[in-house]
């Protein structure tokens, strides 16, 4: 077996463990997820590793039902942990809106200040309520109770 072949099926086994872990890690306060999903060093980045991950996540979530939960978190999520320790800028961004008449949730990653990897841009569908950006700007943007929270005296 080749050094390539064993380093891709240890990405892909990362992949799927860590997609599954995703709704345990939504259990967590948005700060001290923040802190899990960024990496203390990021390496430099591979294009090549970057379709990859693409690949390997749609995979896991298609092939490792129950274990892997389908959906905008688990993929947004699991890309952007990835996708941040190979050194890509990105953000990701939790945002809410009224869909058919009833509230609705979604999570979708942005990189040079667009959706990236979004079928459609969900901006005008969904308010941006939190956004989790690199470590080198560490920020989540305020919800509006969080705003109203912080004019008070």
């Amino acid at each position: 077996m080749g050094k390539r072949l064993i380093s891709d099926v240890f990405l892909f086994f990362q992949v799927v463990c860590f997609a599954a872990a995703v709704p345990v890690l939504l259990r967590l306060k948005i700060g001290r997820l923040q802190t899990l999903l960024e990496p203390r060093a990021a390496r430099p980045a591979e294009r090549d590793r970057f379709e990859q991950i693409i690949e390997y996540v749609e995979r896991a979530i298609r092939e490792f039902r129950p274990f892997v939960r389908p959906g905008c978190l688990t993929r947004g999520v699991t890309r952007y942990y990835f996708f941040r320790r190979d050194g890509m800028d990105v953000s990701l961004c939790f945002g809410m809106g009224e869909i058919d008449g009833e509230f609705a949730g979604h999570c979708w990653l942005v990189k040079d200040g667009v959706p990236f990897l979004e079928t459609r841009d969900p901006r005008p569908l969904y308010s941006e309520m939190y956004r989790l950006t690199g470590s080198d700007r560490r920020s989540m943007s305020p919800s509006r109770k969080n705003e109203l929270e912080q004019s008070r005296p």
